[in-house]
């Protein structure tokens, strides 16, 4: 059984020690979906949700999110970001917002988790500015669409999602 990577031999729990990796161009891209009503998908394309422009607002706390990942997942470096974009792909059919948060970076350790959460925060940014419209709002599919760099390689999603 491998030694797991967060935990000392004792047991507690530490951050990796990244020191000794080289700094290599890092990129991820995360994806999720919220499914929603007519009605908000109408407010959202048209811009008239009360609470102002949804996916402006949800661009913003996506990105802000990402910068912010250390802060709130437990052992996450705190990374310098070098880019990050966050795309919104509205299916009016369906009643689904997908949500895709790019991150690049220079560094010793992978910006997986920060795409992970900038898309999550996104997802959860257009829940609260349109929850008086719908409570029943469904987020779901948050997963890694693809990263590169780093001693792991690359990775690209074979589900095609």
């Amino acid at each position: 059984m491998s030694e797991f990577t967060h935990f000392d031999k004792a047991g507690n729990a530490i951050m990796v020690d990244v020191s000794e990796k080289k700094v290599t161009d890092r990129t991820a891209a995360a994806a999720g979906i919220i499914k929603t009503s007519p009605e908000v998908i109408r407010a959202v394309v048209q811009q008239s949700a009360a609470k102002g422009d949804v996916l402006g607002v949800a661009r913003v706390a996506g990105i802000m999110a990402v910068k912010q990942t250390a802060a709130i997942i437990p052992m996450c470096h705190v990374l310098l970001i070098r880019k990050c974009t966050i795309d919104f792909d509205i299916n009016e059919g369906d009643c689904e917002i997908r949500v895709v948060c790019s991150v690049k970076t220079d560094g010793k350790t992978g910006v997986e988790m920060e795409a992970l959460t900038g898309v999550s925060v996104a997802l959860l940014t257009i829940y609260d500015m349109c929850k008086a419209m719908d409570k029943s709002m469904l987020m779901t599919d948050i997963h890694l669409l693809e990263k590169t760099g780093g001693k792991s390689g690359n990775y690209k999603s074979v589900d095609g999602r």
